[in-house]
């Protein structure tokens, strides 16, 4: 979860200015030194889409992935998708295949594996993950990459910026002090900017922008996941709501919303669950997010849910990233 001082400032802000002075020359140079050639970045042979966000912590981006991945896909596409794999045992790059263990390879690309009818890679360097990929799968003809806006060492032809409307840019300064990965006035050179919405901050951001909804479907148990239960089935009694994401309130506002009487347990993003994280009573009845549902299963009991979420963008929007693609065949380049 995102610390308190990301959105306002506070004693601890200015303690923490001096190291997020030097994260943000640090990432101005790195960039600089990708935009003047003097790093290299590697170009596949097929276009590349780039979903990433300027903040840390969640904006939908996952999400968001399996929409582009399905909407490709109805459009005649073959999408394959690499991402980097936050604390999996190794660096990769390596397939993640819908059964693979979550400690092995990373909650979330074991989530879009199960979610995304294509093939998804893992690997700290995207580059060798999209080139292990295509290797794998030469019938890809587009390549996702998860959480890579700042991953400049693989070259990309749309970049889709995602914003949380909720958060907005907090303080606006450089982590660890504030959010920031990189300034808002990079939004201007992404091509597209998404915004999770509801919004409920003034974002101070003037450009263009899709609102991206995130509707929840019914709940699937854990343990058998032909099993779904309405919000209005899990009301009659008070439910315990797990929540190891960026922003684990969001989730169980939405419960709440839904209608549930909820007790609330936060924890940190990508939190490695074990069996006493969640002993809260035998006939206790848990919900989580899709997310920490991976990271469950194996030890999941009878009364436990996970509610997953669909995003929604406007119409026409799928069409205006199509067209940014380039089209035809091209020499790979270092």
């Amino acid at each position: 979860m995102s610390p308190g001082h990301w959105q306002r400032v506070t004693a601890l802000t200015l303690v923490l200015l001096p190291p997020a002075a030097l994260f943000a020359a640090v990432a101005t140079a790195r960039r600089w030194l990708f935009r003047s050639g003097m790093l290299t970045s590697y170009r596949l042979p097929v276009p590349v889409i780039v979903v990433g966000n300027v903040t840390a912590g969640g904006t939908g981006k996952t999400p968001f992935v399996v929409w582009l991945a399905e909407t490709l896909q109805a459009r005649g596409f073959k999408p394959g998708i690499v991402t980097r794999g936050y604390r999996a045992r190794d660096a990769g790059p390596a397939c993640v295949g819908p059964d693979a263990e979550a400690a092995e390879a990373g909650d979330e690309p074991v989530l879009l594996a199960r979610r995304c009818a294509c093939p998804v890679w893992r690997g700290v360097d995207r580059g060798q993950a999209a080139r292990a990929l295509l290797a794998a799968h030469p019938e890809c003809d587009v390549v996702l990459s998860d959480d890579g806006l700042q991953h400049y060492r693989l070259a990309r032809d749309v970049e889709i910026a995602l914003v949380d409307g909720m958060r907005g840019f907090g303080n606006r300064l450089p982590i660890p002090a504030g959010p920031m990965r990189e300034p808002v006035a990079r939004l201007e050179s992404c091509d597209f900017v998404v915004v999770k919405v509801p919004r409920r901050t003034n974002l101070g951001w003037r450009g263009e922008a899709a609102d991206m909804r995130l509707r929840p479907g019914d709940f699937v148990n854990l343990r058998d996941c032909a099993r779904r239960a309405s919000a209005r089935t899990l009301s009659e009694g008070k439910v315990h709501a797990v929540a190891g994401i960026g922003e684990p309130a969001q989730f169980f506002e939405l419960l709440r919303a839904l209608g549930l009487d909820v007790v609330e347990h936060a924890f940190a993003d990508h939190h490695a669950f074990v069996e006493a994280d969640l002993s809260f009573g035998t006939s206790a009845t848990i919900v989580m997010t899709e997310k920490d549902a991976v990271k469950c299963r194996r030890f999941a009991q009878d009364g436990w849910w996970m509610l997953p979420v669909e995003a929604e963008l406007p119409p026409g929007f799928a069409e205006r990233i199509v067209a940014k693609l380039p089209h035809g065949p091209r020499p790979e380049t270092a």
